[in-house]
């Protein structure tokens, strides 16, 4: 397979952070620029790319996973599910991830932001919604308040006639 293929990543991560089961494209997507064939031990490199590439931060608490992977050129969205193990069973709670391709509607945001005036900050904004992130995450990723989120996309909104985030997308989408 090339990495030209975009089936998406499927990941079944144990408690330790080790790969239970994953499909083709988690293991393209996490092995590239090589192949699988060329590696040796590839349990092994998937264990380390899975804590070095998609682990956000771990405690003893609480175990995050990055929003989004790079491999090569390409964006992932990544997007963790943890899985409660029935209490009969005993077995600890796995992690379920999914890295599929970022599709960027970067040209239709680009029309949009000339038609409606939006400023560069809005248009990240905007962006950042694009990828699925809450107000909070974009907070986080501007490096600005939730609320200064909030404001730029009531601003953005009015300026494109909508009165929902997901409007804001909608239309965004719908111009691509």
């Amino acid at each position: 397979m090339s990495i030209g293929n975009s089936e998406p990543g499927f990941l079944l991560v144990s408690p330790s952070l080790d790969p239970i089961a994953c499909n083709a494209g988690a293991v393209q997507i996490l092995t590239f620029p090589s192949t699988p064939e060329k590696i040796k031990k590839l349990n092994t490199f998937l264990t380390d790319r899975i804590r070095s590439g998609l682990v956000h931060r771990q405690s003893r608490e609480s175990l995050e996973f990055v929003t989004e992977f790079k491999s090569g050129k390409r964006r992932y969205i990544c997007r963790s599910f943890r899985l409660e193990a029935q209490e009969s069973s005993g077995a600890q709670p796995t992690v379920a991830v999914l890295l599929e391709r970022y599709a960027s509607g970067s040209a239709a945001l680009s029309q949009m932001s000339e038609q409606f005036a939006l400023t560069e900050r809005e248009k990240e904004t905007v962006e950042l919604l694009l990828q699925g992130l809450t107000s909070k995450e974009i907070a986080t990723r501007m490096n600005i308040s939730p609320n200064t989120v909030k404001a730029f996309l009531r601003l953005v909104m009015v300026k494109m006639g909508v009165s929902t985030r997901s409007g804001i997308v909608g239309r965004v989408v719908g111009n691509s």
